[in-house]
């Protein structure tokens, strides 16, 4: 008997779209176990059910269904509807079966199975049924196979051949729907609705995979059809362009243009996306060195065959024309570009750093790694500042967003990430999201929330403004704390305050897994009548009885969750609002189990691993501090140099000391400083201070126009690696074609360690990881060879934990017992008077990442090719703007000019707009105010005020001059000497 019962039986969709359990179970990397689609989700029960499919015996959960089941035996049922990451609806009829005992031929996908059940899937009756059901889609469907674009990968295709069509007798001259006209609205698909089937396919993954709703069925009979929104083109849709209903479509109905021009690829490579903290997989669908598509793997742990627009559409900019090609080198920012060697270019590097040592001393140059590299490539840069230059001057793109988080959280729960898995949600009973927006920074792990809110959990949103996330569909009415900008803590504070004088903490947990006289400390605390809801109302904004309201939802949930962002982190007190929302998960007992947890919501796709890896000043690998002895003896066994026991400079500490003249060279790898951290024209000076910028990137962004080497960058497409994401899921990165300049980036950082005279000397990122296992404790347990065999591992990986940790505390902490920390509130600096009545504050959307250098350059830029300023109806109406009006934006430190967008998803007196254009110069005006414990800067809350303008701001005009003058430099670039033969 085949046995798909027993959890060590593979069944590699057993976590498909999150439905699966420990029914069927899939715990090998095996992209084609991934390729097969079984029909319908898995089911997890306890009950198993017998039955004969075929004449074979196969033994599976209760609630499979015969066609899975049959698929699970080897036996495939034809079919068009169904799909086993949606629900059966049971509409085309061509999986319709006989079952002994059953009167007529039910479909296979609809009918679960019985004990005892005897399925027969193949004989002459249901033959000629299938076969008349696909002579009548047939009769309506264009027969131009040769030149359609699914040719040769068009289930329709499949289907006719399998059923053995090959006569349609009813015509084509009767109504039909062939002359229905080309959507072409999209810039990634086409919609071509004469081919459409109307299997409802798409309309079920809008909604059920990716929870938009914005395609129905519109009509009834014969004349019902696929339809965006109220009937409009896609692109003024609802539509988000996730792509799931293109991968969901069996006819080329819906179909990416980029097959369309190149052609049906031929074969793929598994690989990790390169854009947010989610850690998607992806199958690089290649024809020969071409990619052609970008589609969800199946096998992803972390998005089962799920996307979002810039992961599945977005990854044009990797052959865009803009990229580096070959390294260049220049004397001053004021000369143009000189292009050259490798060789030529990295001993110049290195010279220009030696140099700067012998004159202004050991700790005058420093590195910045990139949280958009590799661990590996990550790993490397900061081995080669602290063993090839003698100094801790290492930090990163994570110290401006999620710092705070490895702070609060080490100090509280004894480790620096969040607990969970992204599948813990689905077993969330009250979901507080706070300082997020999942559905913009993180849209394929919002979908799966949004499931789970339709399910039942209930929402609430701490945030100034009104996302997307509590407009869910069918997903129930959220609760919506829209708290003033810069008023975490005094927020969570009354939470906990509310938890712990209405009696609703969970002793149990407090006495067995916390300090209890730390406990006790803080219960006093936040006791205080001045924590009250009341007492801090007019500070924070929100009303008592609303925060009251979700302080009992949370604390007496079944199951409470939290999830967080940079609205709680890039602030003067983001450490403490993390240290008070750890106090309250451990107040209430949510930690240590699935379905609740503390998880920060890493913004770009390798934060959490550029933290691991000892990208800051004060920590080696795996958060070991520098000044201790015996953890610094290690590496210095291992790397063969002697190690600086003091802690370096922080990235704004750099900065200082570049402008006061002491800080005078530093190695930029994969991260744009100029454009994304905070008052720009302080980074501007800089950056202009340095003696010798290396910038090692994919374009010409803004930092590398203060440079003087060039490195040409590899983007993720090629290059091997890992990434860690937001769950501390670590992933492959599979090269998928041949870098441009021809290198790898740790292999550019190899040589210019070896150039400094610091051996490195690996011949794969694998030995790399090697070496970080042997050093950082948590990864003890990572190999190349163990990732090819679970497709992914979480953090911690040793010898307690060997396939890794899902689910983090759950017998005890790092530290032993939780720790309760006093979360004091102490208001921002940063204030509103008079001259500066609005608080600005920062985010993401859909559409673009980060600073935008990878997606402007794809036709993302069709949906936001500027970035605007967000402002209430009421503010607007007080100074005469209308939408689409210029605003100069005034902050104590500088000066802007945006275009106008009403909007009431903010409160009154909150304006806000986001920072994935250069030109918007969005942190020229944010302020130099950090947090207290890490120096992450405070970007969502500003002062400024705003008034209507007729020209571009001051400096904006002299970004516009300096840019246009770079690219000159960059385009009029000389050629390097021919080699010699």
């Amino acid at each position: 008997m085949l046995n798909y019962f027993d959890p060590k039986q593979a069944d590699p969709h057993a976590f498909n779209a999150g439905l699966g359990g420990v029914g069927e179970y899939q715990n090998t990397f095996n992209p084609a176990f991934f390729d097969r689609d079984l029909g319908t989700p898995a089911r997890t029960s306890e009950t198993p059910v017998e039955l004969t499919i075929d004449g074979t015996a196969i033994r599976v959960p209760e609630g499979t269904s015969v066609m899975r089941a049959a698929a699970l035996a080897g036996i495939t049922i034809p079919r068009l509807c169904a799909s086993d990451n949606l629900e059966a609806f049971g509409s085309c009829r061509l999986c319709a079966v006989e079952i002994e005992g059953r009167r007529g031929m039910p479909a296979s996908c609809t009918t679960p199975v019985t004990e005892g059940m005897n399925v027969t899937t193949q004989n002459a009756k249901i033959a000629k049924l299938r076969r008349n059901i696909m002579e009548l889609y047939i009769s309506d469907h264009p027969l131009d196979c040769l030149t359609c674009p699914a040719n040769g990968d068009c289930e329709l295709q499949d289907m006719a051949g399998v059923v053995g069509l090959r006569e349609v007798r009813y015509g084509f001259d009767g109504a039909n729907h062939l002359d229905a006209e080309i959507d072409d609205s999209n810039p990634y698909f086409s919609f071509d609705p004469s081919k459409c089937i109307v299997c409802s396919r798409c309309v079920r993954a809008c909604g059920e995979v990716q929870g938009t709703f914005a395609l129905t069925i519109e009509g009834r009979g014969f004349d019902s059809k696929v339809a965006a929104s109220q009937n409009e083109p896609f692109m003024d849709s609802e539509c988000v362009s996730c792509g799931a209903c293109v991968q969901a479509c069996p006819t080329s109905t819906l179909m990416e243009k980029s097959v369309i021009e190149e052609g049906v690829p031929e074969h793929s490579v598994v690989t990790t996306c390169a854009y947010c903290g989610v850690g998607c997989s992806f199958e690089a669908q290649m024809k020969g060195d071409k990619l052609v598509r970008m589609v969800p793997y199946k096998g992803g742990d972390a998005n089962h065959g799920h996307s979002c627009v810039k992961g599945r559409f977005a990854f044009g900019y990797a052959t865009h024309k803009d990229r580096i090609r070959e390294p260049m080198i220049r004397d001053s920012i004021d000369q143009p570009w000189r292009a050259v060697s490798w060789e030529e270019a990295i001993s110049f590097a290195a010279r220009r750093l030696k140099e700067i040592q012998n004159q202004y001393g050991r700790d005058s140059v420093g590195g910045i790694t990139s949280s958009r590299c590799t661990n590996e490539e990550t790993y490397l840069v900061q081995k080669l500042i602290r063993a090839a230059l003698g100094n801790n001057n290492t930090d990163t793109c994570a110290r401006v967003c999620h710092s705070p988080t490895g702070y609060g959280l080490k100090t509280t729960l004894g480790e620096s990430a969040g607990t969970q898995t992204f599948d813990s949600v689905m077993k969330a009973d009250t979901i507080l999201v706070i300082g997020a927006n999942p559905t913009d920074a993180h849209p394929v792990f919002a979908s799966q929330m949004k499931r789970r809110l339709r399910q039942g959990a209930t929402l609430i949103v701490a945030d100034p403004r009104r996302i997307d996330l509590l407009n869910t569909p069918h997903g129930g009415e959220g609760m919506h704390l829209a708290l003033k900008p810069g008023t975490n803590v005094a927020l969570v504070n009354a939470l906990g305050h509310v938890v712990v004088t209405e009696g609703l903490e969970d002793t149990d947990f407090i006495a067995r897994r916390c300090d209890t006289e730390g406990y006790q400390r803080w219960r006093e605390f936040i006791s205080d009548p001045r924590h009250a809801p009341e007492a801090v109302e007019s500070e924070t904004g929100v009303p008592a009885d609303q925060v009251r309201r979700a302080a009992r939802a949370y604390a007496t949930a079944g199951n409470g969750a939290i999830y967080y962002g940079l609205g709680v982190t890039e602030h003067s007190q983001g450490s403490t609002t993390v240290m008070a929302i750890a106090n309250l998960a451990m107040a209430t007992g949510n930690i240590g189990r699935e379905g609740v947890g503390v998880n920060p919501l890493r913004g770009q796709n390798n934060v959490q691993g550029s933290c691991d890896m000892g990208s800051f000043p004060h920590e080696l690998p795996g958060y070991q501090h520098v000044a201790d002895p015996d953890i610094r003896q290690r590496f210095e066994t291992v790397w063969n140099a002697k190690l600086d026991d003091e802690p370096g400079l922080r990235i704004p500490n750099m900065f200082d000391a570049a402008i006061n003249g002491t800080f005078k060279a530093l190695y930029v790898q994969g991260e744009d400083i100029a454009q994304s951290d905070p008052n720009t024209q302080h980074v501007e000076s800089a950056l202009s201070a340095l003696d010798c910028l290396i910038v090692q990137d994919i374009f010409l962004n803004e930092t590398a126009k203060y440079a003087h080497v060039l490195l040409p960058g590899a983007t993720f497409l090629e290059k091997n690696g890992t990434f860690t994401n937001a769950e501390r899921r670590i992933n492959r990165v599979r090269r998928v074609m041949p870098p441009v300049a021809g290198k790898e980036d740790w292999e550019v950082t190899q040589d210019l360690a070896n150039a400094l005279g610091y051996p490195m000397n690996y011949s794969h990122p694998s030995e790399i990881m090697d070496e970080i296992a042997n050093l950082a404790p948590t990864f003890t347990g990572v190999s190349y060879d163990k990732l090819e065999k679970l497709g992914s591992i979480q953090w911690p990986c040793n010898d307690d934990y060997p396939l890794g940790t899902p689910t983090m505390h759950g017998v005890d902490f790092p530290i032993g017992k939780g720790h309760f920390a006093i979360t004091e509130y102490v208001a921002t600096e940063e204030r509103v008077n008079a001259r500066y009545p609005l608080l600005l504050t920062t985010g993401r959307i859909l559409s673009q990442y980060n600073v935008g250098a990878q997606t402007r350059r794809t036709a993302n830029s069709s949906w936001h090719s500027e970035d605007v300023l967000e402002i209430h109806p009421a503010d607007a109406e007080d100074r005469g703007l209308r939408d689409g009006d210029w605003l100069g934006i005034r902050s104590r430190v500088g000066h802007t000019v945006l275009r106008c967008r009403i909007s009431d998803r903010m409160a009154p007196g909150v304006v806000y707009t986001t920072f994935h254009h250069p030109g918007s110069g969005a942190n020229v005006i944010t302020t130099d105010n950090s947090d207290w414990a890490t120096n992450c800067p405070e970007y969502k809350v500003t002062a400024v005020q705003v008034e209507k303008v007729s020209q571009p701001s001051s400096w904006q005009q002299q970004f516009q001059r300096f840019d246009e003058r770079q690219q000159r430099y960059l385009a009029n670039a000389e050629s390097p000497e021919p080699a010699l033969k």
